[in-house]
């Protein structure tokens, strides 16, 4: 059986990444591997083994185009509002709360925010299929 472990997204600055997920999810630098052309840079966090790899490629001086072939990454909290009001008193601009209901039933509570690259995050409450 396979175990997720990591997701890789490729950023432009190390610093304003590392800083954006550490004040958004306390997500930590875990382990960063230096090499001629790349860094990698590995983030945990005491809720999971799963790893955020960021990799910043030192030739790479414009923004990367995200494309349309990405979705996003999915976190999951306790309380949506307390994170939503956080998000937006650390000036990370979340966007609005969504009650996603589209038969009549609460299927997820979540918002989204977006990191210095333009990379989409979903936070969602935590309850049901999302834990």
């Amino acid at each position: 059986m396979a175990k997720q472990i990591h997701s890789m997204i490729r950023v432009l600055d190390e610093d304003r990444s590392v800083q954006f997920y550490d004040t958004a999810f306390s997500l930590k630098v875990a382990d960063r591997l230096d090499f001629p052309t790349f860094t990698l840079i590995y983030l945990s966090n005491p809720e999971t083994e799963f790893e955020l790899e960021l990799t910043v490629n030192k030739d790479q001086s414009e923004p990367y185009d995200l494309g349309n072939g990405y979705g996003h990454l999915a976190v999951s909290v306790d309380d949506l509002d307390t994170e939503h009001a956080r998000f937006e008193a650390e000036g990370l601009a979340p966007r609005k709360l969504v009650d996603f209901a589209p038969a009549g039933e609460t299927v997820a509570r979540f918002f989204f925010v977006a990191d210095p690259d333009g990379y989409q995050i979903e936070v969602l409450q935590r309850g049901g299929r999302f834990k």
